[in-house]
């Protein structure tokens, strides 16, 4: 998750009046592309501050993620923690870890940030492993288990209780972590919590293909977001489109999780990069991408990494469950390509 600096590129888009004024900021964060649309014309008036020095902060805010939380950047304190240093959380390490602990009990475990052991093993982690055997695999599984590290430092209502209450190394069989599967779509919440800040009110923000949006698009339309064709050897977003739907105008977060992308083959069989943390081993059900709409980009990435763990019709039946979610699987039947949305997403065909 290193950020690098590319220069702003501001557009003025279509309008949806005389005084809205659409402009688009991008950069590279978190080993891919960011890309920031949004309306100067926000809810108090025109934002007053230049584009140049929007994109200062928005680098700021990703910068700050790269340097708690991302396993990439061998300085971070995720890094150092899992390295067997004592460390001390910053806010946004705090901030994560709860959030992913939250989900972690929310899904009776099928979502545990502990398990980079697991992902290393497997080759999908921050080194490059290989084949595991049964023996690998049972090693890295007993040094998983986000309840044992939770346990190990104290959690009330507002996160950690105190700065020193993860003054701990994973040295003694605590386990180490990973916050790949929600780390984008916090990613997109916290630069658009900046954007609230300095006034602006409608807004999409992508964050290697993650997306938070509010509001409407310069033709005064919900967003429209295109949906990848789940098949193996698409790696280029946007270029093959399952379909388009739309998000917004209220406040949402909108992630894809598939197994398309990462993968390899062994003896003609696929291993992808989505591991059951309860068995220890890459899944093998038929769902082939899961998308989840939620109230935050962070609750859709860790619930689209949920259900592609447990598989097609029973993440049909959560997402059925919670009325406070869209969602749309695209899944293997019999050889056929089948999609599955919930009632209140309309997938358009292109």
């Amino acid at each position: 998750m290193r950020i690098f600096i590319l220069s702003v590129i501001c557009l003025a888009l279509a309008a949806c009046s005389g005084r809205d004024r659409y402009i688009v900021i991008t950069g590279y964060a978190q080993g891919g592309a960011y890309s920031v649309k949004m309306n100067m014309k926000g809810p108090d008036g025109q934002v007053a501050m230049r584009p140049e020095r929007i994109k200062e902060g928005i680098d700021s805010v990703l910068k700050a993620i790269d340097n708690s939380v991302s396993g990439y950047n061998k300085g971070s304190i995720l890094s150092r923690f899992n390295a067997g240093e004592k460390v001390i959380p910053d806010g946004i390490f705090k901030e994560l870890y709860v959030k992913s602990y939250e989900y972690y009990r929310a899904t009776g475990g099928s979502f545990d940030v502990s398990c980079a052991p697991l992902f290393d093993i497997w080759g999908f982690g921050f080194t490059s492993g290989s084949f595991p055997s049964g023996e690998d695999v049972a090693r890295a599984m007993s040094r998983t288990g986000m309840s044992r590290l939770a346990d190990s430092v104290i959690i009330d209502g507002n996160g950690f209780t105190s700065a020193a209450s993860l003054l701990l190394s994973p040295c003694g069989g605590l386990p180490e972590l990973n916050f790949n599967a929600i780390a984008q779509g916090y990613s997109c919440d916290k630069v658009a919590e900046y954007l609230h800040s300095i006034g602006v009110g409608q807004m999409l923000v992508d964050v290697g293909g993650e997306i938070y949006c509010e509001g409407l698009n310069p033709s005064g339309q919900p967003w429209s977001i295109g949906l990848d064709r789940p098949v193996d050897g698409n790696d280029s977003p946007g270029q093959d489109l399952q379909g388009v739907f739309r998000a917004g105008p209220g406040a949402c977060g909108v992630v894809t999780s598939g197994n398309y992308r990462k993968f390899y083959i062994r003896d003609g069989r696929k291993y992808a990069h989505t591991i059951d943390p309860k068995t220890g081993y890459p899944v093998t059900h038929t769902l082939l991408s899961a998308t989840i709409i939620a109230r935050s980009a962070a609750e859709a990435d860790a619930l689209a990494t949920y259900c592609m763990v447990i598989g097609t019709e029973k993440a049909k039946a959560f997402i059925r469950s919670r009325p406070d979610l869209e969602g749309c699987l695209v899944y293997d039947e019999d050889g056929q390509t089948r999609t599955w949305t919930s009632p209140g997403l309309v997938l358009e065909s292109r």
